[in-house]
């Protein structure tokens, strides 16, 4: 709850002070944040809880039998309530913005879903290669997991504004009380990660 409630705050934080301030944090700064943010978390909790953050990654180490059942759900659960108290201390802070990070597509929703599955295929591609167990810890695993994230957050950003955590979407969709295609950021993060599952798994 603590490491999605973080990542959550800082990242849609530095997208509403880009929107309020004039640019000036740029998209390439964003994305930073995003990548910077996950490395941190990582390294702070990755040793204690696996740093999840994410449902669909928790639900990836669920389908790879890497965590409980049992387990899986209440950190679903916690990473859900962490996001959305992030989204709604960043709304009482921020009373003025328009947005409050929330994912839509930036054109068509068609092309918001191919990117995010693409881009949760790739994070969680090199997750299952990176971390050991259920776990994402260490020095390797930290570095290229944030870097990942930026990468993703960079290039998919101006197409479907990066997501590829249905946690993430859900915080500032109920903040903002903006649901527009919130099923895409359900469905394609989720399929996304499964399907890179199974080309790990043949690779391995």
């Amino acid at each position: 709850m603590m490491g999605t409630f973080i990542m959550v705050f800082f990242g849609t934080g530095a997208m509403i002070i880009n929107e309020l301030h004039g640019n000036v944090i740029t998209h390439l700064g964003v994305a930073i944040a995003w990548g910077l943010v996950v490395l941190a978390m990582i390294y702070s909790i990755g040793n204690k809880s696996g740093a999840h953050m994410n449902p669909a990654v928790t639900l990836s180490f669920l389908l790879d039998k890497r965590i409980s059942f049992k387990k899986s759900g209440y950190y679903i659960i916690a990473q859900i309530f962490g996001a959305i108290l992030a989204s709604f201390v960043l709304k009482f802070m921020f009373p003025e913005a328009i947005k409050l990070g929330e994912t839509v597509p930036v054109n068509s929703w068609q092309q918001a879903f191919v990117m995010e599955f693409i881009l949760s295929f790739f994070l969680m591609f090199v997750i299952f290669n990176v971390a050991t167990g259920a776990k994402e810890e260490g020095v390797i695993a930290g570095l290229v997991i944030g870097i990942t994230v930026l990468i993703c957050a960079l290039v998919g950003g101006p197409i479907s504004v990066a997501s590829m955590n249905p946690a993430r979407t859900i915080g500032p969709a109920i903040a903002s009380g903006n649901y527009t295609h919130m099923w895409l950021y359900m469905v394609a993060p989720i399929s996304g990660m499964f399907v890179s599952y199974g080309a790990w798994k043949i690779i391995k």
